[in-house]
């Protein structure tokens, strides 16, 4: 314990006195700093209070202050008579020379390999501007937010806080929301579920997740529609299963091809979204439905139906989801409120049989021990009480009202540019723009201009590419589409 006293890296010490952090904590930062970087060595002395607070200029009980707390950590210690020193447990290290990067500022580098994804297709992060024509949100100002506010409030206020906050709750949700959640499905979309049959999930792409990291092994087989949706890829590839992308017509998923790779080959899970395809917004027609049950049933495989809007269909009713018609137990339905309320409100769920929804939830223990409780009863609130049935009557005028007026705008003022089917339902369409078009370009002028769309890259794949983007009109009212529109055009005409 004999090394010299030094205290040469005491004067790199500045105090900053407009921190929140306690000076004797900014002393003791840098003391760790200096024994962990090679500066200060096992078994050094340091400076005595007295020597350090006239060397620094700080009071000596901070100075004693800073020792203390590292001595209990066990970097320092101190013997009567002798002084205080770095502990001889520490090993040593050689200095570090901090030429390329300022102490305590944020890492930019791991120091250890981190291994990359090649993922294709790659989703930018959202930019939301005053004007935005997006990949197909509601619009938040019609959504029945106060109510949803005092349901909250009141799951807060009332009584029995240590069942609701004490401990943990059952990763499958509540029970008041898993068993409202059921009976609205049951009577909105004809599914013949109980609460077992419900597992509450932080919007659907946490669902896929959890079904592809319970029920998909590397190297097996999950087949969907291409163009399709990039989030749910990534996750078949993140579990190292083999994706196979297959062609989506007018009329849905080309279910022909699927059964010709099952004649090939085990196919593990098939996922579609059968109301809506996403992109391209067409329904999977009615004998393509029975063809994929039947399949399903006859080859053993999972089919993972997405049903992101099944609220917002209209030409006629919503066609029913695949799940009302499966006897046999093959389909995983996921659907979410934040097509319904906003993509900020985090509210999803898996429909399944008991023994699949059981597996999910001990899986979803590992990832999140349990979702919001408090949030999905306030759910459950506004399903028992009507409100979510009369939210959804009111805006559905709204929305088709909306689509209508885009839809005209598009085809009197941007007819020479790009061309579309009008959706029967969902809060987009897809706009297929000329090939002379170059669709990224477009979209970075656009935004220079104040207004966001995408820029059709999600869309584009190796053996697909309709040089198309979806242009969202729900979140927009009649003068915000106008306004959007006028800039298009703007920027078409200059391109």
């Amino acid at each position: 314990m004999g090394s010299p006293f030094r205290h040469e890296p005491f004067g790199e010490f500045v105090a900053d006195s407009r921190s929140d952090r306690a000076i004797y904590l900014q002393l003791a930062d840098f003391i760790l700093k200096q024994i962990t970087t090679g500066n200060m060595q096992a078994g050094q002395r340091l400076p005595s209070t007295r020597v350090a607070a006239n060397a620094l200029h700080i009071n000596r009980l901070t100075i004693a202050r800073a020792y203390d707390a590292l001595q209990i950590e066990g970097w320092l210690t101190s013997a009567v008579g002798k002084g205080t020193f770095v502990a001889q447990h520490i090993p040593t290290t050689t200095a570090i020379k901090l030429h390329h990067k300022r102490p305590g500022s944020a890492l930019l580098q791991s120091g250890f390999a981190v291994q990359q994804k090649s993922y294709p297709n790659k989703v930018k992060d959202f930019v939301s501007p005053l004007l935005h024509l997006d990949d197909g949100y509601p619009d938040p100002r019609l959504a029945p937010l106060s109510e949803f506010y005092r349901a909250y409030r009141n799951e807060l206020s009332r009584g029995g806080l240590y069942n609701k906050f004490g401990s943990y709750g059952n990763p499958a949700g509540p029970s008041r929301y898993r068993s409202a959640l059921s009976a609205y499905l049951n009577q909105s979309r004809n599914l013949k579920t109980s609460m077992e049959n419900i597992l509450s999930v932080r919007g659907t792409l946490m669902g896929i997740n959890l079904v592809c990291t319970a029920l998909i092994a590397p190297g097996e087989i999950v087949v969907s529609g291409v163009p399709g949706w990039t989030r749910a890829e990534h996750n078949f590839l993140q579990v190292g299963a083999k994706h196979i992308g297959i062609s989506v017509d007018e009329h849905g998923l080309v279910v022909d091809e699927l059964a010709a790779i099952c004649k090939r080959q085990r196919v593990r899970m098939v996922y579609v979204t059968p109301h809506h395809h996403y992109p391209t917004t067409v329904s999977l027609r009615i004998d393509r439905r029975l063809q994929l049950l039947e399949l399903a049933n006859t080859y053993g495989f999972i089919i993972f139906e997405d049903d992101y809007d099944f609220d917002f269909h209209y030409r006629s009713r919503p066609l029913l989801p695949l799940a009302s018609a499966d006897d046999r137990g093959m389909v995983i339905y996921g659907g979410s409120f934040s097509k319904s309320f906003s993509p900020a409100f985090r509210m999803g769920y898996l429909a399944a049989p008991q023994n699949v929804i059981e597996h999910l939830a001990q899986t979803r223990i590992l990832l999140d021990r349990q979702g919001d409780h408090v949030l999905d009863n306030a759910m459950a609130s506004l399903l028992d009480d009507g409100t979510i049935s009369r939210y959804l009557r009111r805006t559905l005028p709204v929305y088709t009202s909306r689509r209508d007026h885009f839809a005209k705008l598009l085809e009197s003022e941007l007819a020479d540019f790009l061309t579309f089917s009008l959706p029967a339902g969902g809060m987009s369409i897809w706009a297929q723009f000329d090939r002379r078009i170059n669709t990224v370009s477009l979209a970075k002028k656009a935004m220079e201009k104040g207004l966001y769309i995408g820029d059709g890259e999600a869309h584009r794949y190796p053996n697909f590419d309709a040089n198309a983007i979806r242009l969202g009109f729900a979140s927009c009212t009649d003068a915000e589409q106008q306004q959007s529109v006028d800039i298009l055009r703007q920027v078409l005409q200059k391109l």
